[in-house]
């Protein structure tokens, strides 16, 4: 019997999913994912992401969310997040131009 090891990219995909609720973005469109590392045959899975405020008011709703979508990918038993600062979240650097034109970027 074998067990599929999650990738990066499913991973990504997955998490397009994810939306800010207060923007309707999601945590890939906005650049907020710095990096993802997976450990344990793909059992653990762990994920760099900042938010865009150090303020903000869904942020933990935002780290559930990723949790919960991430954790019910065949194989994850384990998703933890770390939330970091450094870089600064620059929407002017870390998004798309299709993003930068829905926020109002230009």
């Amino acid at each position: 019997m074998t067990t599929s090891v999650v990738t990066k990219e499913v991973i990504m995909e997955t998490l397009g999913t994810v939306l800010d609720p207060e923007i309707e973005l999601s945590v890939t469109d906005l650049g907020l994912v710095y990096g993802i590392d997976i450990t344990n045959e793909g059992q653990m899975v762990t994920i760099r992401m900042t938010l865009t405020t150090p303020y903000c008011p869904y942020g933990p709703t935002l780290i559930a969310d990723v949790k919960r979508a991430v954790g019910h990918l065949p194989g994850v038993n384990q998703v933890e997040v770390v939330v970091v600062w450094d870089p600064p979240w620059d929407p002017k650097t870390m998004v798309s131009e299709e993003i930068k034109d829905k926020l109002g970027i230009w």
